[in-house]
């Protein structure tokens, strides 16, 4: 026992040490809002029966684990260690004031039986599940009215083996919506860094109506064919810091959101103050995403120094007809992209509704996109912007891209209709609506 608390101590200070230094070497970092916490009361899965051999299930020993948290109250809260090897589980609940430590060689891997996965209801922004109306299914770790909780280590894996639900998805058999491997909701405070996540069934992280939320150092993996691996999707959430990671994943690298058509509108929560910085990846989807899903409003999003590779989309921001809500204050700036289908793509009639009885005169307002020093290579339309007729996308301000075809190809042109804005130094030259001698207005400050 003694071995592993003074491995988990120095690995903290190690850890410390190389985020300060982090600092420095790459600049401007939002990690401070919520601090690595070191933990004084520590216990390993171990002491709850847990055996790493890959096969036998240890849903009960995590549950008695974080059981024992919750109830004893350790001043300072406590730390569940998890050691090297396979630990086949369940979902489980995690809660306040934890650290969920994964050593080197430490693997928690999700059960491929749907009957250990328990239904949970639909979040209210959605109505129903995102992709079965009805229940879905919970997430591999999940937590709800949470503070203070970290997921860290010796960058150790949560796998959730999701080939078996991606099978579902391509056969239509899903009865309920997939689960993510991480969702937490309502909570704050939280910190995931130093993990690597892969196979996930749906979305990788998913933290909702939270506030206070760093995801920092971390490797997301699926493979580029896996339906709806999202990376990181913070979701009607506030102050949300994504940095420093590498994701290659099915689907958007991340994605913003706040809910979903009528229930999003009712629901009324917005994604504000969210910064993504120094995020490396592919995808055979976007990059750097804004929507489908922002009925509740997506405000103050800034997203920097960004490289993608073997991409669908670069930049996408993307809503529709029925989301209403605002898409506000969104600044892209310093994006490398290489191998991309489309540079950037800002859309007005981009995803699927909940039901029916979405409301067709809901409409979505998009200002303020600001969107500057941008170069790519082998990208093969250069971008569209395509608004809405009865409320056309305003404030589209553009300022040193350079989007290049593939060597010995004419480079493609830009595509818009019903938007306003402006560009300068942009190649190839942008579509009419955003010409080079527009340069007031909404964009005058940009500039």
């Amino acid at each position: 026992m003694n071995r592993w608390v003074g491995s988990i101590f120095l690995c903290i200070i190690s850890t410390l040490l190389l985020m300060s230094w982090s600092v420095v070497a790459e600049g401007e970092t939002c990690s401070g809002i919520v601090p690595m916490q070191y933990r004084n009361d520590k216990i390993s899965i171990l002491d709850f029966g847990g055996v790493g051999d890959g096969r036998t299930l240890n849903t009960k020993a995590f549950k008695e684990a974080i059981f024992r948290i919750q109830h004893l109250k350790r001043k300072g809260g406590t730390l569940l260690y998890i050691p090297a090897g396979v630990y086949l589980t369940g979902p489980f609940d995690l809660t306040s004031r934890m650290t969920l430590y994964l050593a080197s060689g430490a693997v928690i891997k999700a059960t491929q039986d749907p009957s250990q996965w328990p239904l949970v209801d639909p979040l209210p922004s959605y109505g129903r599940g995102r992709e079965r109306p009805g229940a879905r299914y919970i997430s591999l770790l999940h937590g709800d009215g949470l503070h203070d909780v970290i997921i860290t280590g010796e960058n150790g894996t949560i796998d959730g083996q999701g080939d078996v639900w991606w099978n579902m998805w391509r056969q239509r058999t899903l009865q309920f919506t997939r689960p993510h491997l991480v969702e937490l909701m309502n909570s704050r405070g939280i910190l995931i860094s130093n993990v690597i996540f892969k196979n996930s069934p749906f979305w990788n992280i998913h933290p909702v109506y939270c506030s206070n939320v760093v995801i920092r150092y971390v490797t997301i993996l699926a493979p580029a064919d896996s339906p709806n691996t999202d990376g990181i999707d913070p979701d009607s959430s506030s102050n949300v810091c994504i940095e420093d990671s590498y994701i290659s994943v099915g689907d958007d690298l991340v994605a913003v959101k706040s809910g979903w058509d009528q229930y999003g509108i009712a629901y009324g929560r917005p994604s504000h103050g969210i910064t993504i910085r120094r995020i490396t990846g592919s995808s055979p989807f976007a990059g750097i995403a804004v929507g489908s899903e922002t009925s509740g409003g997506v405000v103050d999003v800034l997203a920097e120094h960004i490289s993608l590779f073997n991409m669908g989309v670069g930049i996408h921001i993307k809503t529709n007809i029925g989301r209403g809500g605002m898409i506000r204050n969104i600044t892209v700036s310093n994006v490398y992209m290489e191998n991309a289908r489309t540079g950037i793509k800002i859309a007005g009639d981009v995803g699927d509704h909940p039901n029916e009885n979405f409301n067709p005169n809901a409409l979505p307002v998009v200002k303020g996109i600001k969107i500057k020093d941008v170069w790519g290579e082998k990208v093969l339309q250069a971008g569209l912007i395509h608004g809405l007729k009865n409320s056309p996308f305003s404030g589209i301000c553009l300022s040193n891209i350079n989007l290049h075809g593939n060597p010995g190809s004419q480079n493609s042109i830009w595509k818009c209709s019903d938007v306003s804005g402006a560009a300068i130094q942009v190649s190839p030259f942008p579509c009419a609506e955003l010409t080079s001698s527009q340069q007031t207005g909404a964009c005058s400050t940009y500039f």
